[in-house]
């Protein structure tokens, strides 16, 4: 198949493709053929998901959205994406290319405020009262003189 010329700085390079393009699944060879190259719709959904766009605002120059979509759909339902991710891992595994060491830092987990003591509403607890019931309250307001 004749190279595509890469259209946007994020598309898909030959050297990409290549090693992509035996992981995909091998389509049927009945009828028509396709007008829009699996490259240029692959090239479409990935600029979908890199930018967050709506499906309806994918570049013409990757296919029609309705058939970037639907190929991206298809393979999401049938596991395709996941067998292409864990072949890519793999690969890049063998060549010492990934770094599985997990390392977490609970100094930025933060408990929500309910785990953490605050008052509930709705709850009283009388074991700790912070003023006693035998004194007054003293205020501006509640002297002799307000009254």
């Amino acid at each position: 198949m004749p190279t595509v010329p890469v259209s946007g700085r994020a598309d898909l390079s030959d050297a990409q493709w290549a090693v992509l393009e035996p992981l995909l699944p091998r389509g049927k060879k009945t009828g028509r053929p396709p007008k829009w190259t699996r490259r240029q719709l692959i090239d479409g959904i990935r600029w979908r998901t890199r930018t967050g766009a709506p499906w309806r605002d994918v570049p013409e120059r990757y296919g029609p959205w309705q058939t970037v979509y639907g190929l991206f759909r298809r393979w999401q339902r049938d596991g395709t994406w996941a067998r292409i991710l864990a072949a890519l891992q793999a690969r890049a595994d063998a060549a010492g290319l990934i770094t599985w060491d997990v390392s977490v830092d609970s100094t930025v987990a933060r408990a929500h405020q309910h785990a953490a003591g605050a008052r509930k509403r709705g709850i009283c607890r009388p074991s700790r009262l912070a003023v006693s019931r035998l004194s007054r309250p003293i205020t501006g307001w509640g002297g002799p003189a307000a009254g």
